[in-house]
C-alpha cells in the first residue's frame, strides 16, 4: 500500500522556522508532482507550494520568499521550509502526490495520495 507520512510539525514562534517532510512508501513507480496544502481552523483547505518530477515550483502569495519547498526523488521525499512564520500560517499542512504505483509485473495504478497532516502553530 502506497502512503505518505508527514513529520516535521510543531509550535515555534512568530519569526522562527520549521522544516515539514513528507515521505512516500509502498510499491511506486515514479512520483510525478508533490504539494503542500495546509487548511486552518474554519478556512478552506488551499495550495501552499508545488514541485513537479522536474524540478518547477510554484507558490501561493502569501508565503512567496519565506518558504520554499524542494524534494529528493531518491527518497522519494519532499519537503517544506519555513521560515519567518506567522500566526496565520498556522494550520494543518498536509502532503499532496501523484504517485504511480506497481501493482504487479507490468501493471501500474495513478493515485492522488494525501498525507494524515501536521499540525503548524505559530504564536504571537
Amino acid at each position: 500500500q502506497v502512503q505518505l507520512v508527514e513529520s516535521g510539525g510543531g509550535l515555534v514562534q512568530a519569526g522562527g522556522s520549521l522544516r515539514l517532510s513528507c515521505v512516500a512508501s509502498g510499491s511506486i513507480f515514479s512520483i510525478n508532482f508533490m504539494a503542500w496544502y495546509r487548511q486552518a481552523p474554519g478556512k478552506q483547505r488551499e495550495l501552499v507550494a508545488a514541485i513537479t518530477s522536474g524540478g518547477s515550483t510554484n507558490y501561493a502569495d502569501s508565503v512567496k520568499g519565506r518558504f520554499t519547498i524542494s524534494r529528493d526523488n531518491a527518497k522519494s521525499t519532499v519537503y517544506l521550509q519555513m521560515n519567518s512564520l506567522k500566526p496565520e500560517d498556522t494550520a494543518v499542512y498536509y502532503c499532496n502526490a501523484g504517485v504511480i504505483e506497481r501493482t504487479m509485473p507490468a501493471a501500474y495504478k495513478n493515485l492522488e495520495l494525501w498525507g494524515q497532516g501536521t499540525l503548524v502553530t505559530v504564536s504571537s
